[in-house]
């Protein structure tokens, strides 16, 4: 078995590089929408909706920075063009959003997407006995989940 310079099957990693590149893809595509979403709300939500949305992309920011940087430590490439994020994404792309309910309706369906790619590469990472992309998954996970709930009791 060929093994990376951390000790990982190397063909196991290249299986979890590609899933992070998915992972990767679709947070560029999210962190995108939220960048429109909170230039363009409108209505009596603005100002509470234009502060959550700039936290959350600041999140997200921080989150594409993390993904590419793991995809670098299991020595594989980060992709990096647009081009590459919209043929690879399933995150739905939103378009000159200006309605409360309509945003967190898309932040809601794009946040269940990135939770279904996160546990794939959760129970892959675990496979391939990758901790750091483990616990990486593990935590955005959980951090999702609770941002997903409060999400769903403001649309209540």
């Amino acid at each position: 078995m060929s093994t990376t310079v951390l000790g990982l099957d190397r063909v196991k990693v290249q299986g979890l590089t590609t899933g992070l590149n998915e992972l990767l893809a679709n947070f560029q595509v999210y962190y995108q929408n939220l960048r429109g979403l909170h230039w363009n709300i409108k209505g009596k939500s603005f100002f509470e909706l234009h502060v959550k949305f700039e936290e959350l992309y600041t999140d997200s920011q921080e989150k594409i920075d993390l993904i590419a940087e793991r995809i670098l430590t299991l020595e594989g490439t980060p992709l990096h063009t647009f081009q590459d994020y919209t043929d690879l994404a399933k995150v739905p792309v939103g378009k000159n959003i200006t309605n409360d309910t309509e945003s967190v309706n898309l932040i809601v369906t794009s946040l269940t997407k990135l939770i279904e790619i996160e546990r794939d590469l959760l129970h892959e990472s675990e496979t391939a006995n990758d901790e750091g992309t483990n616990s990486m998954m593990s935590d955005f996970v959980a951090e999702q989940e609770k941002t997903v709930w409060m999400l769903k009791a403001w649309l209540a």
